[in-house]
């Protein structure tokens, strides 16, 4: 009987011990989290030492420096973290409810359940419908809210009192310790509201930089005397389009986002009172609205870092840091001021790229740099890997795990594909598609309100890393930019565009 017990106990303890093996996976999202006001991505914000935590999770993994997003906005940025598809194949373009996005699609928590991980999706994810895939979910509604948050799971919408960030941590904290499986593996999303517009800090962090003056960026006062149309037609002006009620609460607020929400309202009577009698035109209000939005965003984002402490505090305490990869990024980038902007969509560096930290312990090398062009279509294909499940042929993305291991591939792209598709829409932006590699950028508006119904940037980000000079007009009929041009016709038969 011995005999025929110690070979079935052996399988057991193998599969067992296999289980185990595989890593675990957290995945922290952001939202609208630009890689300039990430201490270790360095820059003129660095100083102000905003998020000590995931500077530590950088010191003590990889962090990636040309990660960039396929459609910088959010819902389409969701779309493709969970199908490895850009927009045009998973069918979410837009934010709006023109183009919904399809649940009963192929997604990587799909997979990875089918393959013995447990899987968990907590936060925001701006996908209207209830979620597949995931053996625990619980969303918040559309956008959500800073303050008492709504958010929807099986069981219904819920109420919850508090600040939205510390609430969604502390739903991930305890799923990680009441509500999983210890046995298996598990891949979670956190996924935060903060730092979407409008910006509302927790009550504590409001006093946070009130006496620091913001380092400006050097186009603050672009006037995109080079640029196309779409530049010039944009409405995510700091000086005209941010307003003084919702965006910066200078004036008391009417609107219903503000009159739903108890507990927001009354947080900013001191700064009312303070400019009450405000009376800045042009360059002045301008400087003005930026200290204020930036202190704003900062003040969101201290509570974002202070809850991934939280997390990585937790991993630790519990012994769940040995075996357990953290992975830091956000849905796009954003902008800074850089040519007097906030929001995104454009592709435009700042929109464009957005930040990557990994943290994979005994595989990822503590403090290295990555520079090879990653984008959010790779991460799905990513997390499959990791927990080697099978990755799908249609999914359009490359598995991160051999640079992870510091091995990048010899024939890793060189070429990446953008296409932004909300126009009319908010903010304005022109639709457009583009391509980019280490050096160059060419850039395709189109259709109605360009000039002509087409026009062309193209940007040495060599020379002129802040894209000011669009080379365009001087260089049409050049070889580089002919080359560009048949490269970005290639990468669109490839991505299955055309």
């Amino acid at each position: 009987m011995r005999t025929k017990l110690f070979p079935l106990l052996f399988l057991l303890f193998a599969i067992s011990s296999y289980a185990q093996e595989k890593p675990n996976i957290i995945w922290i999202f952001t939202d609208d989290h630009s890689y300039q006001t990430i201490g270790a991505y360095g820059g003129r914000l660095q100083d102000l030492n905003p998020t000590p935590n995931l500077d530590k999770l950088a010191s003590e993994g990889m962090i990636f420096n040309k990660c960039y997003v396929e459609n910088s906005i959010c819902a389409p940025s969701r779309a493709a973290l969970l199908t490895g598809k850009m927009s045009h194949l998973n069918g979410k373009f837009t934010n709006t409810k023109k183009h919904p996005f399809n649940h009963d699609q192929q997604q990587f928590q799909k997979i990875l359940r089918k393959n013995g991980y447990q899987t968990a999706m907590i936060g925001k994810i701006h996908l209207d419908g209830n979620m597949q895939g995931f053996d625990y979910w619980e969303v918040l509604l559309g956008q959500g809210s800073y303050v008492n948050p709504v958010l929807l799971s099986d069981n219904g919408k819920n109420q919850y009192e508090g600040y939205t960030t510390d609430i969604i941590t502390d739903k991930s904290l305890d799923w990680l310790e009441n509500k999983r499986d210890k046995d298996r593996p598990f891949m979670m999303m956190l996924h935060h509201k903060a730092p979407h517009r409008a910006w509302v800090p927790k009550r504590e962090h409001l006093s946070l930089y009130e006496d620091i003056e913001i380092p400006e960026p050097d186009n603050l006062f672009d006037d995109y005397k080079t640029r196309t149309s779409a530049a010039h037609g944009q409405t995510m002006s700091i000086l005209k389009d941010m307003n003084l009620n919702r965006d910066l609460k200078m004036t008391p607020a009417e609107n219903e986002y503000w009159a739903k929400t108890k507990g927001i309202d009354d947080r900013f009577d001191a700064r009312r009172e303070k400019y009450k009698d405000l009376d800045l035109e042009d360059d002045e209000l301008l400087k003005l609205k930026y200290q204020i939005y930036m202190k704003d965003y900062l003040r969101c984002i201290y509570s974002v870092d202070e809850n991934i402490g939280r997390v990585l505090a937790y991993l630790k305490e519990s012994g769940l840091d040995k075996n357990t990869i953290v992975m830091y990024s956000s849905d796009q980038g954003f902008y800074m001021g850089e040519h007097g902007w906030f929001d995104k969509r454009f592709m435009y560096e700042e929109s464009f790229r957005t930040p990557l930290i990994v943290k994979w312990p005994g595989q990822t090398k503590a403090g290295s740099v990555n520079s090879d062009l990653v984008q959010n279509i790779d991460f799905a294909e990513t997390f499959l890997d990791i927990a080697d499940a099978p990755i799908p042929e249609d999914m359009q993305g490359k598995s991160l795990v051999p640079i992870l291991k510091g091995k990048t591939p010899k024939d890793w792209r060189e070429n990446l594909y953008y296409h932004y598709y909300e126009y009319p829409g908010a903010h304005s932006v022109r639709q457009h598609e583009g391509i980019a590699n280490k050096r160059y950028k060419l850039i395709r508006f189109y259709g109605k309100d360009v000039k002509n119904e087409e026009e062309w940037e193209f940007y040495d980000l060599k020379k002129d890393p802040s894209e000011m000079n669009n080379l365009y007009p001087k260089l049409k009929n050049s070889s580089k930019i002919s080359e560009m041009k048949r490269e970005l016709l290639k990468l669109k038969k490839h991505y299955k565009v055309i």
